[in-house]
């Protein structure tokens, strides 16, 4: 599993860092897609800017997992970038290349995810108890700390 974890992360971070800096050195590089959907949607998100915000993002997440640092956030941050990346395969311009990539985004997710399921359970917290203190640590953690 270790070397399943360690694969998906280079490769995936490898992804996200070329397809993020290919947008900022490569002036036209952007897929636009076949079907009109997929062109409109692309266009959209260029258009408003958008677009290069989650360029940004991609660099940034693609260089934490690259690092291997702050996964569990790089994770929970990808995960929407993500979902947008499969709509857009899956419904908005299918095809077989589309399909692959859109099934490695799934598999590459679920495999990162799963090695750092440890934390994101409490995130399931049904009915939590918000730290009002200033303290950057917050007093929730220590006591949670001594539960276990």
């Amino acid at each position: 599993m270790k070397l399943l974890y360690h694969f998906s992360r280079i490769v995936f971070g490898a992804w996200f860092l070329y397809s993020g800096l290919a947008h900022f050195l490569i002036p036209g590089w952007q897929p636009m897609g076949s079907h009109q959907a997929a062109i409109d949607f692309t266009r959209a998100l260029i258009d408003s800017g958008l677009f290069t915000w989650i360029k940004v993002i991609e660099v940034v997440l693609g260089i934490a997992m690259l690092a291997n640092r702050f996964m569990p956030l790089t994770i929970v941050a990808m995960t929407p970038i993500n979902i947008v990346i499969c709509h857009w395969n899956f419904v908005l311009d299918p095809g077989v290349v589309e399909y692959t990539f859109g099934i490695f985004t799934i598999v590459f997710n679920t495999v990162l995810a799963w090695m750092w399921r440890g934390y994101f359970w409490q995130l399931l917290t049904f009915k939590g108890q918000a730290d009002y203190s200033l303290s950057p640590g917050g007093t929730l953690r220590s006591r949670s700390q001594t539960l276990h």
